[in-house]
């Protein structure tokens, strides 16, 4: 008689993904780790004129560290997962946070562009690489049942948004009062201070070893000489360039551009905040939206809705209202397309190497953020002007759209395989 308790007791002990409080502490835990070190990344921005005119650099000195940084993320980004994949995301994300910390450190103190590239780009793009999306939504997809894959992926996302948010107000706070190295070393010591945050994303052994999954059989090697052979990867990658074009430059460049138009200061923090603000609603619509209705449509819509709204934007008056406006629209589909994605790769392939495939996904989309900030700060230099970046990224907008569109989302179907997703909707 006491065997089946005993049994059962087992189980709920030894799979604890269906327990809300346990759901709860993954996701609030995954998305305060990546509202932060996102967060800061989305300030950088304010710190733009301030070290610029501090150091006597000229703008596209700044834009290239930058630029360097969002290169290195993505070229960090697979070798990372492939770390993550192999030894749990955990050690990636505590690793993370502390080369986050050092490169703030570092790049509070550099003196010279060289020391300020090597802090700021080399060092936080690789620490981005293990506390942003990949790592943070890898976990995530493997420690979540399949059926709230979609619910975890957009609440983290969400709560990442509000990390986002709260960043903006205090970031200008931090640089009124204690200048913009006294904001770096306060964000230097914050992120050291998310460590134990990374305790809760530890897999369990053999979490990603199911044998009923359809990508059990496979070796990493395997799994990615599979996804190189898919067109649809290779569209998805290309499609994603325009995502981090758009975002870094916008991200980067916005408040310098505003206030070259003779807005205020404090116009172009509150765009940031309103992006960050309104980014959180809109990944959590993404992320649900995505478990009902088929991603490649979703991500497709997305870019012409963002290059609608830049093309409004800039045909439209400048004014503060504007600006509000604009903000809010990027905003709401700022970082949509990041579980969208994730969930798509997840969906095709299963979720044993998602990190690994994500990474190989995002090296296009830091390319693209890489062209973003670099061009926004050499073509501002040459022409005194943004139009032309402006223009190309309502180029790069309408092209990644018609890309997403004839991408095949079927689940590659494997011997002995069952469905990876079963919260998504077979392609009609």
């Amino acid at each position: 008689m006491q065997a089946p308790l005993a049994s059962s007791t087992r189980d709920v002990f030894s799979d604890p993904s269906h327990d809300p409080s346990y759901l709860w502490l993954l996701v609030l835990a995954g998305g305060i780790i990546m509202g932060l070190a996102l967060g800061v990344r989305h300030v950088q921005g304010l710190f733009l004129l301030p070290v610029s005119m501090d150091r006597g650099w000229n703008r596209d000195t700044f834009a290239m560290a930058l630029a360097v940084q969002n290169l290195t993320w993505g070229i960090a980004q697979p070798f990372t997962g492939m770390v993550a994949d192999r030894y749990g995301s955990a050690k990636v994300i505590a690793a993370g946070l502390v080369f986050y910390a050092l490169g703030l450190l570092g790049m509070a103190h550099a003196a010279t562009p060289l020391a300020f590239m090597l802090s700021a780009g080399v060092c936080i793009g690789i620490a981005l690489s293990g506390t942003a999306f990949a790592a943070v939504y890898g976990a995530l997809s493997r420690l979540v049942p399949p059926e709230r894959r979609g619910w975890a992926l957009g609440v983290a996302g969400a709560v990442g948004g509000l990390g986002q948010f709260a960043m903006v107000p205090a970031a200008q706070w931090l640089i009124g009062g204690w200048g913009w190295v006294g904001a770096l070393l306060v964000f230097s010591v914050l992120l050291a201070l998310l460590l134990p945050l990374a305790r809760p994303l530890r897999e369990p052994a053999g979490a990603t070893r199911d044998a009923g999954a359809p990508d059990a059989a496979l070796s990493l090697r395997a799994a990615i000489g599979e996804a190189f052979t898919r067109p649809g990867f290779w569209l998805l990658n290309l499609g994603f360039l325009a995502c981090g074009f758009q975002l870094a430059f916008i991200g980067t460049h916005l408040p310098a551009y505003l206030m070259d138009k003779g807005l205020r200061a404090a116009d172009a923090v509150a765009a940031l905040a309103i992006i960050a603000l309104t980014n959180v609603m809109g990944t959590y619509v993404c992320g649900v939206l995505g478990a009902r209705h088929r991603r490649k449509y979703l991500l497709a819509g997305i870019y012409l809705l963002r290059t609608a709204a830049i093309a409004l934007f800039l045909l439209l008056p400048l004014s503060t209202w504007t600006v509000y406006a604009f903000a809010a629209i990027m905003g709401f589909v700022w970082l949509g397309t990041v579980p969208l994605t994730n969930g798509l790769i997840s969906q095709v392939f299963g979720v044993r190497y998602i990190t690994t495939l994500f990474g190989f996904v995002f090296f296009g989309h830091q390319l693209g953020s890489f062209l973003g900030v670099w061009l926004g700060g050499v073509v501002f230099e040459a022409t005194r002007s943004y139009d032309l970046i402006w223009l190309g990224a309502m180029a790069l907008g309408v092209l990644s759209a018609l890309l997403h569109w004839p991408i095949d989302d079927r689940q590659i179907l494997r011997a002995h395989a069952r469905p990876a997703d079963a919260a998504c909707p077979r392609p009609s």
